[in-house]
């Protein structure tokens, strides 16, 4: 089944601009890394950690080494291999993701950089990028397609379009199911909002804030102490946040406007490096400062 797809944009017209090559899908997602988001809330932070590794024996198929694309993570939780086509993904270009997958240790190994929890191993996802997808691969993935070892696997479908005036527009659709074991928090509900992880403490924290507008950033630290997220705090000045992020090129603080935070002697930006290991500490630290900071796993 075809999807017919018609884009305006204030009677802007729009004309296809394909990538010509995968190199050039590649550089771009490297550039723009939130076009990988899966959703709106679980797997919406995300950070590329490097591209073009090489995978000893990593074609089973064919018995050859193979190369991942993009490695790359979601929150704290998951690391991704995302595989890159020019053109449609399909069974074959599944085959092949889940070939790298198979393999997904040695990453690590190689790599030990990539993961720096050593107590405990990461949680996989496998992504699909291209230009089409087949209906077979499509019928999968919205059912929920995971692989023997149960790792799920998410598609995304990327169109890129170009004004007159040379302005870019990109239109992605996402084909992704993911079963949530009991308990995962993934969604949360404060003061009659849904939220993410990332999202939930830094709601927390503004209402904490709002209701103590003389508050120093030295006793907020009392009060929200950086165990309780790890090694980046629940919270940092704006000016080490954005230093992190003018460094590193990846967002590990919420710093637009909107999402900053006023102290009465500074100006703090809420980690976005929440997941499953520490968001508990932090919800059972909220819920000790008082009954209006009732939280409910959703």
């Amino acid at each position: 089944m075809e999807i017919y797809r018609q884009i305006t944009a204030n009677n802007i017209e729009l004309k296809e601009y394909p990538f010509l090559k995968e190199l050039a899908m590649e550089a771009y997602l490297l550039e723009n890394e939130d076009v990988l988001k899966l959703d709106k809330d679980n797997f919406s932070d995300v950070t590329v950690l490097d591209a073009e590794i090489a995978l000893k024996a990593g074609r089973k198929t064919s018995k050859r080494d193979g190369r991942i694309d993009i490695l790359a993570q979601y929150g704290i939780d998951y690391l991704s291999i995302v595989e890159l086509k020019i053109n449609e993904i399909n069974d074959l270009t599944l085959l092949q993701l889940e070939d790298y997958l198979k393999e997904r240790k040695q990453i690590i190994e190689r790599h030990p950089n990539f993961w720096e929890d050593k107590e405990q191993e990461p949680k996989w996802i496998g992504v699909l990028v291209g230009t089409s997808i087949s209906p077979e691969l499509q019928r999968k993935l919205q059912d929920g397609y995971q692989t023997e070892d149960g790792i799920a696997i998410a598609g995304l479908v990327i169109r890129r379009f170009r004004s007159s005036k040379n302005e870019i527009y990109v239109v992605t659709d996402t084909f992704f199911k993911y079963n949530y074991l009991n308990r995962d928090f993934s969604k949360f509900q404060f003061r009659h909002k849904e939220y993410n992880k990332a999202r939930l403490v830094n709601a927390v924290i503004k209402e904490y804030v709002e209701n103590k507008p003389k508050i120093t950033y030295a006793d907020l630290k009392k009060q929200f102490p950086d165990y309780l997220q790890g090694s980046l705090g629940v919270f940092d000045t704006l000016e080490n946040a954005q230093e992190i992020y003018d460094r590193t090129g990846h967002k590990r603080h919420y710093l637009k406007p909107e999402e900053l935070i006023k102290l009465s002697d500074s100006t703090i930006a809420t980690s976005t490096q929440w997941g499953i290991r520490n968001i508990g500490k932090f919800i059972n630290r909220a819920k000790k400062l008082g009954k209006e900071f009732k939280i409910e796993n959703k």
